[in-house]
């Protein structure tokens, strides 16, 4: 009788555990995963805790996001260098307060004055190289930054990077997801002498755990708040940045360097029931995500069911046709004239619809306004912060893939991006590489709007898995319920017409077996699909939420 009674007790306890740890939780969800962390006066949600708490300390000295965002995003310089840093590009989003506005700000870098397609032709080349010099565009990230302080921050250049200028000269514990990322590129990079030097300490990555000090990106950090934006645009980091890549044959200027600039923009966005998803425009991926919301609004998405076979076969087919619209149209809008209108329409993606087989996966899929084709993978740090003003900034900022180009200009830490890789040499193509112009680029920062208000600011990060992220974030948190964190921790899905569709292992096997059924070609792998940050603002309750993905090292810091 008694064990009879206490095996009842212990099976009731074990039934009200699983209840209370699955409360709140999306159906479908086997695990508790973490909770979402919630604060009333500040937050800043990114893929590094240290990064992270640089943020946090601006804000708590009364900087608003604007300042954190860029002390943030500096950091991540730092403890994250294959990710990010002053040699790559940058893009954000911003919600001013005060003035009930949001504002985009473009900061992606131009080609030199002195390369076309006959560059690359000249010499006998297909393609632009996804390494070396001939893949670099002009480093936008600074300047973006500058701007961004100068037009709506409250604190100096100086003061906001106080944190990076500390975490490079006296070092940082590398921490574990960072660790592998920066291991799995010395085979490609390791054989280059300039980022041996600065990244291969006695010839290795750094392991976890291990303290890396970083002085040439403390000496260029030092002397951008000494001297701005000339210290890197006119000053002595120009002239070995230039002195550099010249020596490698790669003609960009000093005139290249100062004519840099960024541009504000004015976001776009669709509505998707009572929410409104805002993106940046071209020369950024943005405008899929947003096709990809209005060709699935025609459908019943809650009534099929989360990451069911159905559900993700119209995801996917959506991604192919948003993607055709990318390859076709996506270029610099100052030197192309893009259909981007059209495509963020509703009737367009009322005729997109129509192209969607629900029995079959389609091959190959063309613009619906015809034209070439790209594929891009990245490696690229998130951020987003809110003040207790309810500033809000959706920040991003990347090299492309990891350390970007490999070159690495000697004394200063800074790794070159390889955004011009993206361009194409197809002369018909409006992305074709031509003198100062933008490339194709991947990185977008998202914000939603709910009912009128800012709701949440969010990104994936990921290459060409962006669009897919915001997605399926969004329909996540709008049709299947969940809250901020648990969006985030969903198994995902990412189509790349060379490889197939990659599914993570929490995908039900069910739905992967029907999907092969349909035509999908599947590729089951454990790789990190993007890298989510979130935060969402309770107008109502004054409370702040935030999120943060468990695939990579990151945090959200609160106060």
């Amino acid at each position: 009788m008694l064990q009879t009674f206490l095996s009842a007790l212990v099976l009731s306890a074990l039934v009200l555990s699983a209840v209370v740890l699955g409360a709140d939780r999306p159906a479908g969800r086997a695990d508790a995963g973490r909770s979402a962390v919630l604060a009333r006066n500040g937050m800043v949600a990114t893929s590094q805790p240290l990064a992270a708490q640089a943020g946090l300390r601006i804000l708590q000295k009364g900087g608003n996001a604007i300042d954190a965002a860029v002390a943030t995003a500096a950091a991540l310089a730092v403890v994250e260098p294959m990710m990010t840093g002053p040699g790559g590009d940058m893009f954000a989003l911003a919600y001013l307060a005060k003035e009930d506005r949001l504002v985009g700000l473009n900061g992606s870098g131009f080609s030199p004055e002195k390369v076309d397609i006959d560059f690359f032709t000249s010499r006998d080349m297909k393609q632009i190289p996804v390494t070396g010099p001939f893949s670099v565009s002009a480093p936008g990230a600074v300047d973006g930054w500058v701007t961004l302080l100068e037009e709506h921050g409250t604190m100096t250049l100086a003061e906001v990077l106080e944190p990076a200028i500390e975490y490079a000269e006296q070092g940082f514990p590398v921490s574990e997801v960072i660790a592998s990322d920066w291991a799995s590129k010395v085979e490609l990079l390791g054989g280059r002498a300039d980022f041996a030097e600065a990244y291969l300490p006695g010839g290795k990555a750094p392991q976890h755990g291990d303290v890396f000090k970083n002085p040439g990106l403390a000496w260029t950090f030092r002397q951008l708040a000494e001297g701005g934006r000339d210290a890197f645009y006119r000053g002595e980091i120009a002239h070995r940045i230039v002195k550099h890549l010249n020596s490698e044959g790669w003609p960009l200027s000093m005139e290249d360097l100062a004519y840099q600039h960024s541009d504000w923009v004015e976001p776009i966005g669709t509505d998707y029931k009572q929410y409104r998803l805002y993106e940046l425009p071209p020369n950024g991926q943005g405008m899929a995500a947003l096709e990809m919301l209005n060709i699935l609004e025609g459908y019943d998405l809650r009534a099929l069911g989360h990451n069911s076979a159905a559900y993700l076969h119209l995801l996917l087919e959506a991604k192919k046709l948003a993607f055709g619209d990318l390859d076709a149209w996506l270029a610099d809008p100052e030197r192309a004239e893009l259909p981007v209108p059209t495509i963020i329409s509703k009737a367009y993606a009322a005729q997109q619809r129509k192209r969607i087989d629900l029995a079959k996966a389609a091959r190959d899929v063309k613009s619906g306004i015809p034209a070439a084709h790209l594929v891009s993978s990245g490696d690229t740090v998130y951020l987003t912060v809110v003040d207790r003003d309810r500033n809000m900034v959706s920040f991003i900022n990347s090299l492309f893939h990891g350390f970007g180009s490999g070159v690495t200009v000697p004394g200063t830490g800074i790794t070159l991006q390889n955004r011009g890789a993206l361009f194409s040499l197809n002369s018909k193509h409006p992305n074709r590489i031509e003198p100062r112009k933008r490339p194709y680029h991947t990185i977008i920062p998202a914000m939603a709007y709910k009912d009128g208000k800012p709701w949440m600011t969010f990104g994936v990060m990921g290459g060409d898995m962006q669009p897919q992220g915001h997605v399926q974030i969004m329909l996540n948190r709008i049709e299947f319920g969940m809250n901020i964190q648990d969006a985030g921790e969903a198994p995902r899905i990412k189509h790349n017409p060379a490889l197939g569709v990659s599914v993570e292992s929490g995908i039900d096997a069910t739905a992967v077996t029907e999907l092969a059924r349909l035509g999908h070609s599947i590729v089951r792998t454990p790789g990190i699909f993007g890298g989510y940050q979130a935060i969402e603002v309770d107008w109502e309750k004054g409370v702040l939420i935030g999120g943060t993905d468990p695939r990579k090292d990151g945090q959200v810091a609160a106060w």
